[in-house]
């Protein structure tokens, strides 16, 4: 009986917060599964209570061994799960100390000699069950982290440059729009706009092969990756503006498109030839995690606070960062408990070879240690992170330029 009640208590308390408060339909049937076992476990202890004592009912001993049998199969399910992917040592001990005790109460009972009416009929019920919860842990924990991806798409496009009253400066329009068309929405961790002006002198002599090939050597250490021309002489492009263009903790639902516009301004006898015009978003599923609102501003890479190392190092390298940081839940209840707390940290990174946004999600006080290209990979698809991106999106400033 003591195995059966803590195991309702236990079972009653996480499928509740799942069947309320899931953010899937799986989480949500997972949920329901949870609250069928536990009520199954609290009339198997009832079951029992009779079966040792009172027998006034003939088929208790039946109804105890089925809800001992529940009991052991998804205590030692939830083990699993535990040991697989929870850091709690305390719920490890508990589910493992519910698995083996409810193996012992399944033995007890089935060593009382218990009559079963339909042996056929009920051992069937018990593999089908059996099958249904087993098929629910697998596509939870197996199946569905794995699922076909979606993510938004980001598109820029430039409107009619406009010159200034004095004639001495020009204004170039830049729609940026996002649009969800998948059926998750997502939430906004960070966005990023910014413009390169480079320089493109044109050579009075076809270019030699080599030349090309020194063009090319620069494409693993830049983010523009200039086309190999045999008259054009691509510099590096100098950062002229960059921005935010969404608010941090904002989010995009299923099927929603978000649209602004930004204005670019330079002044007629610029020394850029093109401008560049780049786009990015930071993005997390709201399928996978629960982000506590707000996603705050917590440090500048060149204060006085705290920051990660890595940040200072890119620091010195030209690469100033504003920090972001929120606290993050899991998307069922088990991970929630059995899993340590989680931030969401944004940098908004800036520097004279252009803008970016990046987000990662640590434990705290992991801050300063660089993940793997592994654990990055499982982080991002465990909580569904995205980086959505568009760009280079060029225009020629000629035109502008040669205006009086």
């Amino acid at each position: 009986m003591l195995v059966l009640l803590m195991t309702t208590l236990v079972l009653a308390w996480l499928g509740r917060a799942d069947f309320v408060h899931g953010l899937t339909f799986p989480a949500r049937i997972t949920g329901a599964v949870l609250l069928v076992v536990s009520f199954t476990t609290l009339v198997g202890a009832v079951a029992v209570l009779d079966h040792y004592i009172r027998q006034s009912f003939p088929y208790s001993g039946m109804v105890a061994l089925i809800g001992t049998f529940a009991a052991l199969l998804t205590n030692a399910m939830l083990l699993v799960q535990t040991v697989n992917d929870g850091e709690s040592a305390g719920y490890r001990v508990l589910f493992g100390a519910l698995t083996a005790g409810s193996a012992y109460a399944v033995f007890a009972v089935w060593r009382t000699s218990v009559v079963i009416p339909a042996p056929k009929r009920v051992a069937a019920a018990l593999i089908v069950s059996s099958v249904i919860a087993t098929a629910n842990f697998g596509y939870q924990n197996l199946y569905q982290p794995y699922q076909r991806q979606t993510q938004p798409l980001i598109t820029l496009s430039m409107g009619k440059p406009v010159l200034s009253k004095d004639r001495k400066a020009f204004a170039v329009p830049v729609d940026i729009t996002i649009r969800n068309h998948g059926d998750v929405g997502f939430y906004v961790l960070g966005t990023e706009f910014h413009a390169m002006g480079k320089k493109v002198p044109l050579s009075s002599k076809d270019r030699l092969r080599q030349q090309w090939r020194t063009d090319a050597e620069q494409w693993p250490n830049s983010s523009d990756m200039n086309p190999l021309s045999r008259r054009e002489i691509h510099q590096p492009g100098q950062l002229v503006e960059a921005k935010q263009w969404m608010f941090n903790g904002n989010w995009v639902e299923s099927n929603d498109t978000y649209a602004t516009r930004v204005v670019v301004q330079l002044p007629m006898n610029t020394k850029y030839d093109q401008v560049a015009f780049y786009a990015t978003a930071s993005l997390a599923r709201k399928d996978r995690l629960v982000l506590k609102s707000p996603l705050d501003f917590v440090a500048y890479s060149w204060g006085r606070e705290k920051v990660p190392g890595w940040v200072k190092k890119q620091q010195r390298r030209g690469f100033d960062s504003l920090i972001y940081r929120a606290r993050v839940h899991e998307n069922n209840a088990l991970d929630e408990h059995t899993r340590d707390p989680r931030f969401i940290t944004a940098y908004w990174q800036f520097g004279t070879q252009g803008a970016w946004v990046y987000s990662s999600i640590t434990r705290k006080g992991e801050g300063n240690r660089i993940p793997t290209v592994e654990e990055n990979r499982e982080v991002s698809s465990r909580y569904g992170l995205i980086d959505v991106r568009t760009g280079p999106v060029e225009r020629t400033l000629w035109d502008i330029k040669s205006q009086r």
